[in-house]
């Protein structure tokens, strides 16, 4: 049994982020729907942040529009998925989800834009095949927050102690003596 393996910069036509632009055609108006639920990848290509991401093996629900337009093939939709992560003041594990439009050209080989514009500008159109996860996962990670929170009044974690504010009594405080007095607070604690 043969394994398939996919030559450098063709698009595997066994993955699920691959999609097959020839029943499409070059006919500018032609158009294809598709919904897909895809795993999410696992490290080190994972779906996110350090501080918040889509889980490695998460569902994403992917429901995309690939129209053929004259130099290439415009791809629209949505992405939607579920996150894990950890608040950004706290510290306390958080759960969400994301909705993204999608919204990109990939460029037919040998067209006007596939000529004019740097290979790492557009995405492009190879052996009648696109392959969207770079898309998928650039317009999923500019969605992110940089700084998540578990509630967006989280009062976070007390900066002397570490506890976390919301557990602490309203009276909670510490103490603190300028250094410069301490000598005198000795002094006079010593009578």
């Amino acid at each position: 049994m043969s394994t398939h393996h996919p030559t450098p910069g063709h698009p595997d036509p066994a993955s699920p982020w691959v999609f097959s632009t020839r029943e499409l055609g070059r006919r500018p108006g032609n158009m294809r729907s598709y919904r897909r639920t895809i795993p999410a990848p696992a490290a080190p290509a994972t779906l996110g942040l350090e501080t918040i991401a889509v889980p490695a093996g998460e569902p994403i629900e992917l429901d995309v529009r690939l129209e053929s337009v004259t130099e290439g093939v415009y791809v629209s939709g949505s992405v939607h998925a579920s996150l894990t992560g950890e608040c950004a003041r706290c510290l306390d594990a958080l759960t969400d989800e994301i909705d993204v439009d999608l919204s990109e050209l990939f460029a037919y080989p040998d067209s006007v834009t596939d000529e004019t514009t740097d290979e790492d500008e557009l995405p492009r159109v190879v052996d009648e095949m696109i392959d969207v996860e770079q898309i998928v996962r650039d317009a999923v990670v500019l969605a992110l927050p940089l700084a998540p929170l578990c509630t967006p009044d989280c009062l976070g974690l007390c900066p002397e102690c570490g506890e976390k504010r919301a557990d602490l009594a309203p009276d909670h405080g510490h103490e603190t003596l300028d250094p410069r007095w301490a000598a005198l607070r000795e002094r006079l604690s010593a009578d």
